[in-house]
């Protein structure tokens, strides 16, 4: 092996750094517990239990509407992952859905759907991307410390226009 071709290891850790990369500029936990929200919504209502000779259906007759809130929470979830200029959107759009399975498709999933679901979605309003790296001076030099008060726009110091007036 030369000394320039990557073994699996190098390709694993470079991919898991860009992974990392991409994961760190979209609010990703957000967009996977809204898509993992989704999943028991659209599951529950069509899914069968059978315990031995019994078979239980969990069929409501909102079952086309717990199809549809599943699906929507799943592309929201996507939508956070790869729009994520609309994250505020895709995330209040998925509090109101989780909401609203909890009347339309078996209390939200059991619970399971409608608590990732809410979660993702207040991730998803809260998350906001990082600062971009400042860049340090170029020249080397620090920037000078001027001492003494600090003065605002009018000439006064801080300490005047707090709303008390001076004395003197």
């Amino acid at each position: 092996m030369s000394a320039e071709s990557l073994g699996p290891r190098d390709r694993i850790g470079s991919w898991r750094r860009s992974f990392r990369t991409w994961r760190g500029q979209r609010p990703f936990w957000a967009g996977l517990l809204t898509l993992l929200g989704g999943l028991p919504i659209m599951y529950f209502p069509y899914a069968n239990l059978t315990l031995g000779q019994l078979t239980v259906r969990m069929a409501t007759t909102a079952g086309s509407g717990s199809l549809i809130i599943g699906v929507l929470l799943v592309v929201l979830g996507f939508t956070m992952w790869f729009q994520s200029t609309a994250r505020v959107f895709a995330g209040v759009a998925a509090i109101l859905l989780a909401l609203v399975s909890l009347v339309v498709s078996n209390f939200g999933g059991f619970m399971v759907g409608f608590l990732l679901a809410l979660i993702g979605g207040g991730l998803s309003v809260s998350w906001a991307p990082g600062a971009p790296p400042t860049q340090p001076a170029t020249n080397g030099d620090p920037e000078p410390v001027i001492a003494g008060p600090v003065l605002s726009g009018n000439g006064l110091d801080d300490e005047s226009m707090n709303g008390r007036h001076r004395a003197g």
